[in-house]
Order: C-alpha cells, then sequence, then structure tokens
C-alpha cells in the first residue's frame, strides 16, 4: 500500500469511526428523549411489532367491514392491511367496489350508495385486548398526509354507546380549510344524543415541519400517560394536549375514563370527510405503523 492509500484509508477509518460514534450517540439521545415522558414503574402489558409478513395477527386484530362513520368516501376491508418489513401497513386504494347492501330507496348513506371509489382498512382491538382506565400507551407510524387522508390512533369504551363510553384520540391527522392538521383529543357525553364533549388540540401540521422539512417521511411516536387526574397525549415528547378527568363527566354523571370498563384501539385510514378530497391524490396512500405498546403501572 502506498503512502498516500495508507492515508486514505485513515482518513476512512476514521470517518467511519466518528460517524458510528455521532448516530450512537444519536441514538442514545433521542432513546433518552423518550424516556423523558415516559412514567417509571412500568410493566409493558401488551405489544404488537408486526414481524410476521402477511396479514395482522388474527389474536390481536379484528376488522371493520364496509361504510361504517362520518360519511367517509372509503369502504373498508380486511385485505387493505398487512405486514412487511416488520410494520403494518394500512393501505388506501382507489377502486370501485360494488355496495352489497345498496338500496336506492334508503335514506341511509350506508346503503343509499351504489359503489365505493375507495377502499382502506380499520383494524381493532375489540374482543380480543382491552384494558381498564390507566397506563402508557407507546405507537410508532409514518402517516400520509396526502389530499383525502384521515389516519387515526385511538380508543373507545365497551360500555354505553358513543359518546358516553368515551373517546380517546391519541392521533387524528385531517385539513381544516384545506390546511392539515394534527390532534389529540377526548370526547366524552353530552346532553344530546350522538353529540360529544370535546377537549381537543388542533396543531397546524406546519409547526411541526417548519423545524424539520423531512417530518412527513419519518416515523414518529405518539404516546398517552393516563392516571386518574389526567391524560396526557404526547408526539415525540411534546405535549399536545392534556386533558383533565374532573372535567369529563356525562350527564348521567359517569366518567367513562375512570369507570371499570375496559378500552379497545383502533387504528384507521379514512379517507374523504376531514381528510379533505383525494379525487387528485396519487393512489395509493399508506399509513404505517411500527409497533404498539400498552404499559400498566406496576404500584
Amino acid at each position: 500500500m502506498t503512502r498516500i492509500n495508507h492515508t486514505k484509508a485513515v482518513l476512512i477509518r476514521l470517518f467511519l469511526i466518528l460517524c458510528l460514534s455521532v448516530g450512537y450517540n444519536c441514538f442514545a439521545t433521542n432513546k433518552q428523549d423518550t424516556e423523558k415522558t415516559k412514567p417509571k414503574d412500568l410493566q409493558l402489558v401488551w405489544e404488537d411489532n408486526f414481524d410476521n409478513d402477511g396479514y395482522p395477527d388474527a389474536q390481536n386484530w379484528n376488522f371493520e367491514y364496509g361504510f361504517v362513520r362520518n360519511r367517509e368516501l372509503q369502504w373498508y376491508q380486511p385485505q387493505n392491511a398487512y405486514c412487511q418489513n416488520g410494520r403494518l401497513v394500512i393501505e388506501g386504494k382507489k377502486e370501485n367496489i360494488y355496495n352489497p347492501n345498496y338500496n336506492p330507496l334508503s335514506d341511509d348513506w350506508r346503503t343509499n350508495r351504489s359503489l365505493a371509489q375507495y377502499t382502506s382498512a380499520c383494524l381493532i382491538t375489540k374482543g380480543l385486548q382491552e384494558w381498564p382506565p390507566y397506563g402508557y400507551f407507546e405507537i410508532s407510524a409514518r402517516i400520509d398526509v396526502s389530499n383525502g387522508a384521515w389516519p387515526a390512533i385511538w380508543l373507545l369504551g365497551t360500555k354505553q354507546g358513543w359518546p358516553y363510553c368515551g373517546e380517546i384520540d391519541i392521533m387524528e391527522f385531517y385539513r381544516i380549510n384545506n390546511v392539515p392538521h394534527l390532534l389529540a383529543n377526548a370526547a366524552w357525553g353530552s346532553e344530546i344524543n350522538y353529540q360529544a364533549n370535546w377537549d381537543d388540540a388542533i396543531i397546524p401540521l406546519e409547526h411541526f415541519t417548519k423545524t424539520d422539512p423531512d417530518w412527513n417521511d419519518k416515523f414518529h411516536t405518539w404516546s398517552m400517560h393516563w392516571d386518574k387526574k389526567q391524560i396526557s397525549i404526547y408526539l415525540d415528547n411534546e405535549l399536545m394536549n392534556q386533558i383533565d378527568l374532573q372535567q369529563t363527566i356525562n350527564p348521567d354523571g359517569g366518567n367513562p375514563f375512570t369507570s371499570d370498563q375496559r378500552f379497545y384501539l383502533l387504528l384507521n385510514l379514512a379517507i374523504g370527510g376531514h381528510g379533505g378530497d383525494p379525487s387528485l391524490t396519487e393512489f395509493p396512500i399508506r399509513f404505517e405503523v411500527d409497533y404498539v405498546r400498552v404499559y400498566k403501572a406496576t404500584n
């Protein structure tokens, strides 16, 4: 080896060591940052890392079918959700699906549409994996912010109908006046049937992308710390919303977030509705989840 080549090799070696050192320090810093909002004395009680390619684990996930809520455009079906390379992929597609429940004389939007022009999936743990109030939830995901996309990570209670059962939106993305926003919410019952009281945080996506132009292309960590006093929802350790559970009382006097009911998790990618107009969006669109973890306090 000539001296010039040797010098090059030394420089390359030093560069690689520096990169590894920086990478390790960045990883350590990120890991340390992730721990900032995680309470101590936690025990992992359930997780799904989506390590096996194919359909999601049937011991963990059920599916919603057809037209479900909010007059959204998509037809929910299981085949739009699959695990690949250690991630759950929920895929929104532009395709025509005949509505088997079609009735041209119906006043119900679920049955008076002959076709769905979009398909997607909603995965739910109802009846399989459910948890009582309190704990710590952590989800790593990458969302699609295309026009028309309405992804969400949320929980519903198992007792009573909505909204008396309680709803927690750890992550909801949609457009307001065509401006993309991220939301962190909780809902409970009001005096009017099927209308909720809300404690919501609505933050423009620009709040995150102005400091990180590549934000949309990355996985991010949504977490929720839920104790007897409050529900705190974070995005990458930034507090999004803190919900005072002394205020979340249903008209019947019950509190869905401190009762003895259990909650189940939903992961879905809706299309249209608050997601905006998808007509000019290039499909497919994808909502990807790296892992879901649920912890309970050991004390």
